[in-house]
This record gives C-alpha cells, sequence and structure tokens, in this order.
C-alpha cells in the first residue's frame, strides 16, 4: 500500500475532534487497529482480505481504516456522515484510488446488500455508541449475506451479547445473536485507548454466520416472541406470552415449562417456538 500521512498528521492537520452527539471515541492507537486485523483473519484462517468486499462504518480518522487497507482488501467502503471526516477519506482516496469507496450518509440507512459484486463481504467497524445495537440487529436479520462481522462494541453490550441462559445480561439480543452467529471475543479495550476516553471499556468481537441459515420470517418471529418475553421479564411466560394461540399446548408439546421467565429459554428454545406459533 502507498504511504498514507500518519493519524498524527491527520488529526493535526484537520484539528479533528470527537463530536458526542455522532457517538464518536477515536481509536489513534494503529498497534490496536492492526491487532484487531490481524486477530480477526487468524480466526478465520485468512492471510488477508484480498478478493472481498469490506464495509467500514464511521472511520473517523481513518486508523481502522489504514489497518483494513493493510489487509489488501479488493474494495473498502466507507460509510461516514461526518463531513470532516469524509474529507480524510478523500484524501486517502486519493493516495490508494478506487480501492476505496466512500458513502456519505446514515450507515442506518445505507442498504449493505446493494453492492452485488459477488465477492465475500466482510464488515469491521469501530461502532458509534449511539447506533450500534440497531446496526447489528440489521445486520443479524441478513447473516448468512456477510462472512464476519469484526465489531467493537461497548462492553456491557458485548456481555448481553455474548451471556448465557439465566444470566441477568440475557436478553433478545442474545437471543438473535447466538441463534445466527458463531460468536468470538477477541479482547478487551481499556477507555484509555480512546480520543477522548469514554467512561467504559469497549470490546471487539467477531462474528461468523452459523452453517443453519434461520429463513427471515421465522427469525422475525424470534423477535417478536422476544419483544414480547423480554418485555415483561421477571413474568413467566404464560402470562408475557398470554396473547399468542394455543401457547400451553405448544409449550406442553416442547417440554418448555409455562412458569419459566424469558431468561430461563434458551436460543433454542424460542426457535422452537418461533416455528411452531402465531404471531
Amino acid at each position: 500500500m502507498k504511504q498514507l500521512p500518519t493519524l498524527r498528521e491527520t488529526v493535526e492537520k484537520h484539528g479533528l475532534l470527537a463530536k458526542k452527539s455522532l457517538g464518536q471515541n477515536f481509536l489513534l492507537d494503529m498497534n490496536i487497529t492492526d491487532k484487531i486485523i490481524r486477530e480477526s483473519l487468524a480466526l478465520q484462517k485468512l492471510e488477508n482480505f484480498s478478493r472481498s468486499q469490506v464495509f467500514e462504518v464511521g472511520p473517523g480518522p481513518g486508523g481502522l481504516t489504514r489497518a483494513i487497507l493493510k489487509a489488501e482488501p479488493e474494495i473498502l467502503t466507507v460509510i461516514e456522515m461526518d463531513t470532516r471526516c469524509i474529507e480524510i477519506m478523500n484524501e486517502i482516496r486519493d493516495i490508494v484510488g478506487e480501492q476505496l469507496q466512500i458513502v456519505e450518509g446514515d450507515a442506518l440507512k445505507f442498504d449493505f446488500l446493494r453492492i452485488n459484486n459477488n465477492l465475500p463481504k466482510h464488515i469491521i467497524s469501530n461502532l458509534p455508541y449511539n447506533i450500534s445495537v440497531p446496526l447489528f440487529i440489521k445486520w443479524l436479520k441478513n447473516m448468512s449475506s456477510f462472512q464476519s462481522l469484526t465489531l467493537m462494541f461497548q462492553k456491557e453490550v458485548a456481555e448481553r451479547i455474548m451471556a448465557s441462559t439465566g444470566n441477568k445480561s440475557y436478553g433478545r439480543i442474545s437471543v438473535l445473536a447466538q441463534l445466527t452467529c458463531k460468536i468470538d471475543k477477541l479482547f478487551d479495550l481499556n477507555p484509555n485507548c480512546f480520543v477522548p476516553a469514554p467512561k467504559i471499556w469497549s470490546s471487539v468481537l467477531l462474528f461468523r454466520p452459523n452453517s443453519n441459515i434461520i429463513p427471515s420470517e421465522i427469525l422475525q418471529k424470534v423477535e417478536k416472541i422476544t419483544e414480547l418475553a423480554f418485555g415483561q421479564r421477571r413474568k413467566m411466560i404464560r402470562q408475557s406470552l398470554k396473547t399468542l394461540p394455543n401457547l400451553e399446548n405448544i409449550c406442553s408439546d416442547l417440554g418448555i415449562e409455562t412458569t419459566l421467565r424469558a431468561e430461563d429459554i434458551t436460543p433454542e428454545q424460542y426457535l422452537s417456538l418461533a416455528q411452531k406459533l402465531t404471531v
């Protein structure tokens, strides 16, 4: 890859300060951004991202962008809504060329599947805190279309995603993620790794699609059932799911006690309910 200006040079040139309104906390340590890519590739048994389409949300000053480009993706598409960071991305594109594609806009409104270039798709991002969960759920619904997601979350969110049944952190996002993905935790990051330093730790997770693909209509039913169940998580499901037809008989057939609470039901049991219940 051609020589890019250092992150320090970039930040100083643009006088770039993170905006709280955009959920920005910049990761400027290239040792860490390189480690994210290195560990993600290692777990996937990949040497690099050649012949792959990579997406990055909220590249900021481009620390993670630089690390991704070192891994030689066929195309790296960055989605950014901060015009200051768009300027930085344009400067990087002037050096690396059309390998870097820039989309100015809201990642929540961006269709990640509209780019149909038949390349394996990866998403790698230090997600803006304020949109991390809705973005992640959006991707989970289309997980079979991606080869991997390498994502940084607030540590509390990462713990919710990986929480096991019966854990106080276990919830809807745990069920959806674990039904659709194999999840690996890469490492945690101290707040002092970021500028400005947030008040919380962060975690980097790797997601790869499960071999058993759940039809979208069934996954939508899982969403609705878990919304009802965890919306009243301290109640027994015979109460929280009472609006669902034939609940008692279906639970009996599946061997699920209706005296259980939302957090006591496994992801696989939620899937079985979705396959049987009319929602």
